[in-house]
């Protein structure tokens, strides 16, 4: 039996990096199964799949034997055993369609997560959400309460150990606070191809304007409003016939599946941050 890794690597772009890396794998006993690199700017970045001969070894174990390697290239680098089920918890609110795709995926093990639980700020998919057989946390917020609320959303996410936070159509801005404490483990879906139609009812706005085509994208979320690193982003083109109406029934189709990929290439670790961009090994 072999048990699989993946390694993540951010550092300064110079030479030996792939090699070095190599060799330290081969001196483990791992052979690379999937490898991708990228230069930009002066960084560089790198995903290395593997598996490794020896069945008793751990990721922790790796990572520590790496770290020499790690502190003479300046690496940012990270080993992650590929059969762990990286622990997720799901915002939404009344809007119900990428909440619905998401469980379906994981239902039929297209992702292989485990949801911790569902948190809404309205009442609404809480029948859904215990007929898949996993918990629903109703927290009403108000402008007087989102503090509160917010401090409650955070213990939820410590409780429940969740690597990442969904927000799957979560119509909630989040205070700064909460944005630096999810920093790089919290997806948002906006419905909308940004930079274009920030805010409310981009698809009205759209078809205010005319336009000939509508998106979706899958962002981190940051403090600043839908402007965090872009995952993924899809487009379905639209004419003068389509009503706003229209718009939204169709964003929605592709906001499921933008959001589905982003959320998926996270946890294949395949995104690495490289400051307000992404890089991804799709």
């Amino acid at each position: 039996m072999h048990r699989r890794f993946v390694l993540t690597v951010t550092c300064p772009d110079r030479i030996g990096i792939v090699a070095v890396t190599a060799g330290f794998l081969a001196t483990h006993r791992c052979s690379i199964t999937e490898a991708h690199q990228h230069h930009e700017g002066d960084g560089f970045f790198m995903r290395l799949a593997f598996r490794a001969e020896d069945a008793a070894i751990t990721a922790a174990a790796l990572e520590a034997a790496f770290a020499p390697v790690a502190r003479e290239f300046a690496m940012t680098a990270r080993v992650h055993d590929a059969a762990r089920r990286p622990r997720v918890l799901i915002l939404v609110s009344r809007f119900g369609h990428c909440l619905f795709d998401l469980l379906h995926r994981w239902r039929n093990g297209q992702l292989a997560v485990d949801v911790v639980g569902v948190l809404s700020n309205h009442d609404d998919m809480r029948s859904f959400v215990e007929w898949n057989g996993l918990p629903f946390h109703h927290l009403p917020v108000t402008a007087e309460t989102k503090a509160t609320q917010e401090a409650a959303i955070l213990r939820l996410v410590e409780d429940g150990q969740a690597d990442l936070v969904v927000l799957a159509r979560y119509m909630q801005i989040l205070s700064p606070a909460l944005c630096a404490a999810l920093a790089g483990r919290c997806i948002n879906i906006h419905h909308s191809f940004l930079p274009s139609f920030k805010g409310a009812k981009p698809y009205h706005q759209a078809h205010r304007r005319g336009v000939k085509i509508i998106g979706a994208t899958a962002h981190y979320v940051t403090t600043d409003l839908d402007e965090g690193p872009i995952i993924e982003q899809d487009v379905r083109r639209v004419n003068h016939a389509r009503s706003a109406d229209d718009l939204v029934t169709l964003g929605q189709e592709v906001e499921c599946a933008v959001l589905a990929r982003a959320v998926q290439w996270h946890v294949d670790h395949r995104v690495l941050l490289n400051g307000q961009q992404t890089i991804v090994f799709d």
